[in-house]
């Protein structure tokens, strides 16, 4: 029987990780950058331009959304600490997707690399 971390292991060595510092380049260039942790965790703070697409949900938001649908397109993933993105990034190389990279560590990676970080404010109702 494997575990969870057996799963993220065999994972990370079919997809293709890239640091932080290539992460930047990367991001940029990328048709989209897709944030795989639940919705509580990327209100608390996200990297700029990430949409959320919880893990749970990716295959089939992936399935159902035309402008997500292109399999040529460049797609950067990330999550906490990089499991559940390596995880995502095979679901996404068995749906054909091509051109998918994961960062590794995630944004616990990324947030200590001093990185910009997006925080939404709550309005103020004083």
């Amino acid at each position: 029987m494997k575990s969870a971390h057996d799963l993220v292991t065999e994972a990370k060595a079919r997809i293709h990780e890239i640091n932080t510092d290539a992460a930047d380049a990367a991001i940029h260039e990328a048709d989209v950058l897709l944030d795989v942790r639940e919705a509580d965790e990327f209100h608390a703070g996200h990297i700029p331009g990430a949409i959320n697409i919880p893990r749970g949900l990716l295959e089939f938001k992936l399935s159902n959304d035309p402008k997500l649908s292109a399999r040529d397109m460049k797609i950067v993933l990330y999550c906490k600490t990089s499991g559940r993105a390596a995880l995502a990034a095979c679901s996404l190389h068995d749906m054909g997707y091509l051109q998918v990279q994961s960062i590794e560590g995630g944004f616990d990676a990324w947030f200590a690399a001093g990185k910009d970080v997006t925080t939404p404010s709550l309005p103020n109702f004083d």
